[in-house]
């Protein structure tokens, strides 16, 4: 079976729906012009090129799926065949004389948005040709029987060049919003995924708390049920295997209490944090880098230290921000929360190169993955796009800075109320 390389978005059921619009509207058109404003038109010939572009949509609808995405191969021949159908309907009527000769954008808007550079490139320079060949050859422009009309010569380039800066500024312009579009969507996708990864360690922290708590008792009836059959056998084979079913118990009833004390239980206890152990359990994966970490915590004197809710959002969000302060430091690594004027307040500093003022600003966006020139720790993209989505999420602010240490700084605050338990 032969390979079909599919690059774009577009479906032949848009292709089909979009051609058959152009088929009602130019109908409509056709008929305004004729009959109500009394204009001379080829209506014969019109119609006849307009049935072609039905033709071949019934043709379609009938002998190929409508749900599948087309090929590269398929979407130039079909918006190529849109293009011609145009072309000819024009040269019928006026052609670059006519103000619907802006129509050829259509087809090349479509390309910029769903379709590959290639297929965008082919289709743009077919509208282009198609345009310029209707400068010099093309009927009359409809008009009222008896009155002849024509347009100078410059204002016909002035409408040929229109088009052409049209096909030029749209496609590009399109194509950039579309690009961009595209890769939002695909970094929030790997949001959601990271996100849902992270609460999905966090339900197995809690499933085992559960098992464990469940499993207690029965192990506890097992435990009480081999020490009383190791009292009363005698010394023998039974009587070794009920001490070693009472060993094993035993060992099952200790590593149920380390899984308990494990992951989120549901408690109080392992559901709050300070922040603190905040940072803590942020840093604590990156210990061994060789590199120091310092952590700090200040808080106004006299009020009760903030507690707050474990959210595995936050978690993996610092853990991200410190793994990149960890890979770019030279020796050092500061994180300080800080809790004043309702504000809570966790800043990242490493004493590395910094961020690059050029791509400072674009920081927090998917890609972009330059720090200062010429330093090869590793980039700044997506990770630190996910990092700072869910840091929002969280309902936080977030600012790229220089840093007390002259490296990098990340700093983000949260509304008190917004991590409080």
């Amino acid at each position: 079976m032969p390979r079909r390389r599919l690059t774009g978005a577009l479906r032949r059921y848009t292709l089909v729906l979009l051609r058959w619009c152009a088929v009602v509207g130019q109908t409509a058109t056709l008929l305004l012009v004729s009959q109500f404003l009394g204009f001379d038109v080829n209506i014969g010939g019109s119609m006849v090129v307009i049935g072609l572009a039905a033709l071949l949509n019934v043709a379609i609808s009938l002998s190929l799926p409508l749900d599948r995405r087309v090929s590269d191969a398929e979407a130039i021949a079909q918006l190529g065949f849109d293009i011609g159908q145009l072309g000819l309907l024009l040269y019928l009527n006026g052609g670059i004389e006519n103000p619907f000769a802006i129509l050829f954008l259509a087809p090349v808007v479509t390309s910029a948005t769903t379709l590959s550079k290639r297929v965008l490139a082919t289709v743009a320079s077919a509208a282009l040709i198609a345009a310029t060949a209707l400068m010099f050859w093309h009927q009359p422009l409809p008009w009222t029987p008896g009155i002849g009309f024509k347009l100078p010569r410059i204002y016909e380039l002035g409408m040929l060049a229109g088009i052409v800066v049209g096909t030029i500024f749209t496609s590009l312009y399109a194509w950039r919003a579309t690009t961009e579009s595209r890769t939002m969507s695909e970094a929030l996708s790997a949001t959601e995924q990271r996100l849902a990864q992270e609460q999905k360690l966090s339900a197995l922290g809690s499933l085992a708390a559960a098992a464990a708590h469940e499993l207690g008792t029965p192990l506890a009836t097992i435990a009480v049920t081999a020490k009383e059959l190791t009292r009363e056998l005698p010394d023998g084979a039974l009587a070794d295997d009920a001490a070693l079913v009472l060993e094993q118990a035993q060992r099952c009833r200790s590593i149920l209490e380390q899984l308990a004390l494990r992951g989120d239980t549901p408690d109080l206890i392992h559901e709050t944090l300070s922040l603190e152990d905040l940072l803590e359990e942020a840093a604590e994966g990156f210990i061994h880098r060789h590199k120091d970490l310092i952590i700090e915590s200040h808080q106004p004197r006299g009020e009760i230290p903030l507690v707050i809710k474990r959210r595995p959002e936050l978690l993996y969000a610092l853990k991200n921000f410190t793994e990149n302060a960890v890979d770019f430091a030279r020796s050092k690594v500061e994180l300080t929360a800080t809790v004043e004027d309702g504000t809570v307040t966790i800043t990242i500093d490493d004493d590395g190169p910094g961020f690059d003022p050029l791509v400072r600003a674009r920081l927090g966006q998917p890609y972009v993955t330059t720090r200062a020139k010429g330093d090869s720790a590793g980039g700044l993209g997506l990770g630190i796009f996910i990092a700072s989505t869910l840091v929002r999420r969280t309902g936080g602010r977030i600012y790229f800075e220089r840093g007390a240490l002259n490296g990098a700084r990340i700093r983000c605050a949260w509304p008190v109320e917004a991590l409080k338990v």
